[in-house]
């Protein structure tokens, strides 16, 4: 059995000079959390598997600056980077990958043009191209979408697009059997409902994705203490777990939970 994996996130907002990381709450209620390439170098010697950077600016004119900071961590970091946020085509998933990063997330563009999952694919091979879904419960019943029980009521799962700010009507679970399809490597899959509640991961949510496609999903949003984390991996088929407040703050260590869930069975790298 492949290792799980504890994958800390940094929300980048590059609107500052070098820029920093923040966190928020249900994609809101942003508050200050460090200078990204301390906190990566930070996680990477307690023990990180991977390290996700989302441009959460996203913009044209700030994407130098958020190579610029790729570059200086990838010097003293040495576990795969991921980079998100604004990147909209092949030219700019190449800079990106020029700047020292592993693999490229998508997400709006992917939905808006989902032949650059394969082109993104094709060019770098499918363990670079993650395709991060961010997705919102949804209560009403609609054809065509997959309704999955859960303790708060039936409901199916929405796609939303520029972080958050809107929606596309696509289902959360059918758009990740057709990125899978199309050569994705791994489903970046968040919980808006859960995204820095500290209440625990979406397991309803991360149950039904990582049941219906064989590529690895990376459970997001909500993850509050190690026993979360233990829960998603009881629970689900996710094979790795993102989380960004509970190491943000100085509340857990990586090692110290990676500890926790080897003690508890799960198989993770010590």
């Amino acid at each position: 059995m492949l290792a799980r994996r504890i994958i800390p996130c940094l929300d980048c907002d590059l609107g500052v000079p070098g820029g920093r990381v923040v966190k928020g709450i249900e994609f809101k209620q942003i508050r200050y959390a460090g200078i990204p390439w301390e906190l990566a170098e930070r996680y990477y010697l307690d023990g990180a598997d991977e390290i996700v950077f989302l441009d959460i600016t996203a913009s044209h004119e700030r994407r130098e600056t958020m190579l610029a900071v790729i570059k200086k961590t990838s010097k003293n970091v040495f576990v795969p980077l991921t980079v998100g946020g604004g990147i909209r085509s092949i030219e700019d998933a190449r800079a990106v990958f020029n700047s020292g990063a592993d693999k490229v997330a998508i997400n709006t563009a992917a939905l808006k043009n989902p032949n650059l999952i394969n082109q993104i694919a094709d060019r770098y091979g499918s363990q670079a191209c993650v395709v991060a879904i961010d997705a919102k419960r949804r209560y009403e019943s609609v054809d065509g979408k997959e309704i999955v029980k859960t303790p708060d009521g039936d409901c199916w799962f929405e796609c939303s697009i520029y972080g958050g700010r809107g929606f596309t009507g696509i289902d959360a679970i059918a758009w990740a059997e057709e990125a899978e399809e199309r050569g994705a490597g791994d489903i970046m899959l968040t919980s808006m409902d859960r995204d820095g509640t500290c209440d625990g991961f979406d397991i309803e949510l991360t149950k039904a994705v990582s049941e219906r496609v064989k590529i690895p999903v990376i459970a997001s949003g909500g993850c509050g203490n190690p026993e979360h984390i233990l829960e998603v991996f009881q629970k689900t088929r996710a094979q790795a777990a993102l989380a960004a407040s509970i190491f943000h703050y100085g509340k857990y260590k990586i090692v110290d939970v990676k500890r926790y869930l080897k003690e508890k069975g799960i198989h993770v790298r010590l």
